[in-house]
């Protein structure tokens, strides 16, 4: 169960957010049709916005596709996990699960892609939105800009 390991995770990320010389916010990756990405992820980013409020949160969100999977909660699970985007993010970046695969599968070429595939492209995005963050520039130099930015 999530709601048993989310104190000791919270003791890992206040740990490491105090070990930083300059915490900006959190970048959390999960898929929001079930499992520990949509309840745990979000029980995480709830508690994370609630002892660390004055940080952003952003996340990397895989929405799910029925095309993809016929499991029938996951759009249920996906609506809750939105609700507590919208709630606690500063920023949500979603990421369409069919299209992964249609990358991987059209563009790729790869018959059956596996999760290590899927979760390189979602790197690759990740890497790109985060790219003014990690060199120097003028735009979107820190979190709370790109968040600012976004929102125009």
């Amino acid at each position: 169960e999530g709601a048993e390991l989310v104190e000791s995770i919270m003791d890992v990320v206040r740990k490491e957010a105090e070990s930083t010389d300059c915490l900006q916010g959190f970048q959390l990756a999960h898929s929001i049709g079930g499992g520990t990405g949509s309840g745990l992820g979000s029980l995480l980013l709830s508690k994370i916005r609630e002892g660390i409020p004055d940080r952003i949160l952003s996340t990397y969100s895989v929405v799910p596709s029925p095309k993809v999977s016929d499991t029938v909660v996951q759009p249920y699970n996906a609506v809750l996990s939105v609700h507590q985007l919208v709630e606690n993010c500063d920023a949500t970046f979603c990421i369409d699960n069919e299209a992964l695969y249609d990358i991987r599968f059209r563009t790729l070429k790869l018959a059956n892609p596996n999760y290590a595939d899927l979760n390189q492209l979602v790197s690759a995005v990740m890497s790109g939105v985060s790219t003014s963050l990690r060199f120097p520039g003028q735009l979107n130099s820190d979190m709370r800009k790109l968040c600012v930015n976004m929102g125009k």
